[in-house]
């Protein structure tokens, strides 16, 4: 039988109180793509706004996930509920998360202040799943002081976390070419700040002194925050105080200097154009096999216009 779901305004207050089942279900309507979306988001508005979101991506083997958990840990010995997004890639047969089990953040499934979702990127590049925007919109109303989202390892195109969290946070490692590949993936210039994790292994000063070199090649402007280079050990909790410290740091910097406003107002603005987009993609879909494309498509390949002109044509029609 069809799942029955609680009425928007119930989930909300739900979801206000703490209960993480309330929670839970309002990220599936976002990731669902629910007929019931459209009320979430007008029900959450006015609650949102008010938590720091932190993006933590890097190439896989860094120890982002068991870095993801320390971070939770300190951050709940200050009394601060934590939500946590982790990206997964996409099961190719179901669609869903591929490692939701997320055995190493067990440590927190019995802490009610510790909400933990994994969701599927779903073939999205970027690291991202394509609802993570109104999930974080979820996990903020909720009230949950940090969000962490972590992304999938996907080289290159993971700069987009820059775009949706107020700090970014770049793992690295030892042993893994993680200085070159970092020149290479161009997050030089989206990292916040830099952690070096398993600072146990040997290389690890090798790693620091080639990023410490290659950000000193940065250009920044005068008055620019300048990423500090950090190191961890996140198996044994070595180091994660200083990262919890350094974010901190970033944050109110950010709101001393209205970066953080400036942030967010970008992120609007994308997470905007994103829905007006996938709504424009919706209405075009529904134009295959319309006698009006047909016509348009019949006068392109005679040559009588061209494409450019017949695009116009149909956009106005829309």
């Amino acid at each position: 039988m069809p799942r029955r779901t609680a009425p928007v305004s119930e989930l909300v207050e739900r979801a206000r109180e703490g209960d993480s089942r309330a929670v839970a279900r309002l990220i599936s309507l976002v990731e669902d793509e629910s007929p019931l979306l459209r009320e979430v988001m007008a029900a959450l508005s006015p609650y949102a706004g008010h938590a720091h979101i932190v993006g933590i991506t890097g190439s896989p083997g860094v120890g982002k996930s068991t870095s993801t958990s320390a971070l939770v840990t300190a951050y709940r010995a200050t009394g601060k509920r934590v939500g946590v997004l982790a990206v997964d890639p996409s099961s190719p047969f179901s669609g869903g998360a591929l490692l939701g089990d997320r055995v190493r953040m067990q440590d927190h499934a019995t802490d009610s202040g510790v909400f933990i979702r994994s969701m599927a990127s779903r073939g999205h590049l970027g690291g991202l799943a394509w609802s993570t925007p109104q999930a974080l919109r979820v996990l903020d109303a909720a009230g949950y002081d940090v969000v962490l989202v972590e992304t999938v390892g996907v080289g290159q195109s993971e700069v987009e976390i820059a775009g949706m969290a107020d700090t970014t946070l770049i793992l690295l490692a030892p042993g893994m070419g993680d200085g070159i590949q970092a020149a290479k993936a161009g997050i030089l210039e989206v990292g916040d700040i830099y952690v070096v994790n398993k600072a146990d292994r040997d290389g690890v000063q090798n790693v620091t002194r080639d990023l410490r070199h290659m950000l000193a090649l940065a250009e920044r402007p005068e008055g620019a925050w300048s990423p500090p280079i950090l190191k961890t050990v996140a198996s044994r909790n070595e180091g994660v105080d200083e990262v919890v410290a350094a974010i901190e740091e970033r944050l109110a910097w950010m709101r001393s200097n209205g970066v953080l406003d400036e942030r967010r107002r970008s992120r609007a603005r994308d997470e905007i154009e994103a829905i007006a987009m996938t709504s424009l993609r919706s209405r075009f879909a529904h134009l295959h096999g319309d006698a009006r494309l047909d016509v348009l498509a019949a006068k392109v390949a005679e040559g009588n216009t061209d494409p450019y002109t017949a695009a116009d044509e149909l956009i106005a029609a829309l």
